[in-house]
C-alpha cells in the first residue's frame, strides 16, 4: 500500500475536503483526488462520500483512518531514528523520567546535553515508571528513566538511590545527623499512594518497617509542605533531596537501615541511535559528579561507584 496514498487519505480525513487537504499539503485537488482514487481501487472500497461541501468517510474509511494513522506514525519513528543514527547534529530526542528524577539529576543532565548538543530538540515528559516503559515500547520515548527492569526493553544500570528522611524543624529527632527506622515507628507517616509498594515508604518494607501513614498526597512537593507543617515525616529520594525547601529537615539514616532504590535507563535497542547514546553518555558524567553526594547521603557502606550494566528483558 503506497505510503504517500495513505498521507493523501489521512489529510482529507482530517480536513473534510480535497481542496483543504491538496492547500496543505502542496498538491493541485486534482492530484489528491487521483490519490484518493487509487487507494479506493487498491483496498477495493470506496473511502469517502462526497457532498456537495466537502467529503466524509464511509464505513470502510473510518475503519482504514485507524490502521493508517498507526502505519504513518511507524514510519514516521523509523525516519527519525534513521535520522539519528547518522549523529547528533539535528534532529529531536525525547525522553522521560520518574518525576524526583526531574528535580535535580534530569535538570542537570538536559542543560549539559543543550550544551553539547545544541541543534537536537530534547523533549521531557514524566510519569510513573509502567507508564514510561510502554511509551518507550510504543516508540513515542527514546529513553526513559526508571526504577524497575521493564520488560521487553534494554535497561541499563545507573546507580543505587539511598533514601532518607524528611522531619519536621521541631522535630525531637532535629539535633540527630543520623536515624534508625525503629525511631519513626511511632510516626505519622506521608505517602504518594495507599499502595504503599508503589511509593518511596514502600522500600521500608523490605526492612521489616510498616509506617503508619496519615496522609495520601502524589505530588513530592505537596509531601514536603505537610512535613514543614509538623503534620508527619516522609521518605526523600537522595537524587532530589538538593531541591528541598529549607524550612524542613532532612536526615540521613543508619546505614544498616538504608533503604536503595535502582535506578535505570531504559531504551528499545541495546545499540540506540546517536542521540540516544549521547543523552546515556551525559547521563554517566552528570551521575560522577553526583555519586560522591549520594554516598556522603547513605554513608559508607554505598560510597563505590555503581558498576554501569546493560542488558535486555523478555
Amino acid at each position: 500500500m503506497n505510503v504517500a496514498w495513505l498521507e493523501v487519505f489521512r489529510e482529507v480525513a482530517a480536513r473534510g475536503s480535497f481542496t483543504a487537504a491538496a492547500g496543505v499539503l502542496g498538491y493541485t485537488q486534482s492530484a489528491v483526488s487521483r490519490q484518493v482514487a487509487a487507494l479506493e481501487a487498491e483496498v477495493g472500497s470506496v473511502l469517502f462520500e462526497r457532498e456537495a461541501r466537502g467529503v466524509r468517510l464511509t464505513e470502510a474509511g473510518r475503519c482504514l483512518v485507524e490502521h493508517a494513522e498507526a502505519v504513518l506514525n511507524r514510519v514516521a519513528l523509523a525516519r527519525r531514528d534513521l535520522d539519528a543514527l547518522r549523529g547528533v547534529a539535528g534532529g529531536r530526542l525525547r525522553i522521560g523520567a520518574f518525576p524526583t528524577a526531574t528535580t535535580v539529576l534530569v535538570p542537570r543532565a538536559v542543560a549539559l546535553f543543550h550544551e553539547r548538543h545544541p541543534d537536537v530538540a530534547l523533549s521531557l515528559a514524566e510519569g510513573l515508571t509502567p507508564a514510561l516503559a510502554d511509551r518507550v515500547r510504543e516508540g513515542d520515548l527514546d529513553l526513559a528513566l526508571v526504577t524497575d527492569e521493564p520488560a521487553g526493553l534494554v535497561v541499563r544500570h545507573l546507580v543505587d538511590d539511598p533514601l532518607l528522611v524528611a522531619i519536621p524543624r521541631g522535630h525531637r529527632l532535629a539535633a540527630r545527623r543520623t536515624v534508625r527506622l525503629s525511631e519513626l515507628a511511632d510516626e505519622a507517616w506521608i505517602a504518594g499512594s495507599s499502595t504503599l509498594s508503589d511509593t518511596l515508604i514502600g522500600l521500608c518494607l523490605r526492612s521489616g518497617f510498616a509506617p503508619r501513614v496519615r496522609y495520601e498526597v502524589r505530588e513530592w512537593s505537596a509531601k514536603h509542605g505537610l512535613v514543614a507543617a509538623g503534620l508527619g515525616v516522609t521518605m526523600v529520594s537522595g537524587l532530589a533531596s538538593g531541591a528541598a525547601r529549607a524550612d524542613i529537615l532532612i536526615k540521613r539514616l543508619h546505614p544498616d537501615d538504608v533503604p536503595v532504590r535502582p535506578v535505570y535507563a531504559a531504551t528499545r535497542r541495546a545499540e540506540p541511535p546517536a542521540a540516544v547514546q549521547a543523552f546515556l553518555d551525559v547521563l554517566d558524567t552528570v551521575l560522577d559528579e553526583m555519586r560522591g553526594e549520594l554516598a556522603e547521603l547513605a554513608g559508607a557502606r554505598y560510597s563505590q561507584p555503581m558498576p554501569s550494566s546493560s542488558r535486555s528483558r523478555p
